[in-house]
């Protein structure tokens, strides 16, 4: 005869499974933005990026960003696209970080 499962147990073990998997993506995106220089820009303006960046639908510019964000992942960091003067590789003005595609007007 076989056991009975014990679906309390399942469900709790899948809950706890989830909770992990969502404290580890937290922790992830926080590396994320202290990894690439973003922690340096206040919560609005990072909110404001990203939203900007979640509503854009031009297939060019998510595109570009893919790139940028692969290069950033592969550690070619300082090649992953072009800054505020239009040469790619080359540091803005300021802090020395790039500016992200979202804030400039007119970037492809």
């Amino acid at each position: 005869m076989r056991r009975p499962r014990d679906y309390d147990a399942e469900l709790k073990a899948l809950t706890d499974k989830a909770r992990q998997l969502k404290a580890r993506k937290q922790s992830q995106l926080g590396e994320l933005v202290m990894a690439t220089g973003a922690d340096g820009l206040s919560a609005e303006e990072l909110a404001g990026a990203l939203l900007a960046a979640a509503n854009t639908t031009e297939a060019p510019r998510r595109e570009a960003w893919r790139k940028r964000g692969a290069a950033f992942f592969s550690g070619q960091r300082h090649d992953a696209g072009p800054s505020g003067d239009g040469k790619p590789g080359s540091a803005a003005p300021g802090d020395g970080r790039t500016q992200p595609p979202a804030t400039e007007p007119g970037a492809a």
